[in-house]
């Protein structure tokens, strides 16, 4: 199975069902199309400023272009951000599994949003394909794994003492 590393609180997000799609620059390769992969979070996490002015823009302004711009269910998503700032959320770790749709670009998924744009961080580069996040499966308990950049090959019981 092949695991996606993604920063915190993103791969959480994906995890509540907050995050329906993760944004990359580039389409996700016909291999994994359809088939479930690892959502694992990664040791880096965003700056805790950024996710504060998220959930300050959630607040002031839930209909805001720029919250839409998001791409994020805010009901699902607060929880999670909250989260985040107090430390709760695992790091280097796999956290679940989903299953990768057909990508979209990222101009589709953002008029199905209502807005022009669509991107959940500043980095409008990486807003080019929204990759589905379908069939979430949260684990119990986060599973201590050092990522890598990619995709990856998520270990098998064998290798995975090596790992960690």
């Amino acid at each position: 199975m092949k695991a996606l590393t993604i920063w915190q609180p993103w791969a959480s997000l994906i995890i509540a069902g907050a995050k329906p799609f993760e944004f990359r620059g580039y389409r996700a390769p016909r291999a994994i199309i359809g088939q479930r992969i690892v959502i694992h979070a990664g040791k880096m996490s965003v700056a805790r400023d950024e996710v504060s002015d998220m959930i300050g823009l959630f607040d002031l302004y839930p209909d805001a272009e720029e919250t839409k711009e998001m791409c994020l269910h805010r009901d699902l998503a607060v929880p999670v951000l909250e989260d985040f700032l107090a430390g709760n959320l695992p790091v280097a770790a796999g956290i679940g599994t989903a299953v990768v749709g057909e990508p979209r670009s990222g101009l589709d998924i953002a008029a199905d949003f209502g807005v022009a744009r669509a991107n959940d961080s500043n980095r409008d580069e990486h807003a080019n394909w929204g990759w589905p996040m379908l069939e979430i499966e949260a684990w119990p308990d986060p599973v201590p794994a050092r990522g890598m950049q990619g995709l990856w090959r998520w270990p098998d019981a064998t290798t995975f003492a090596e790992m960690i």
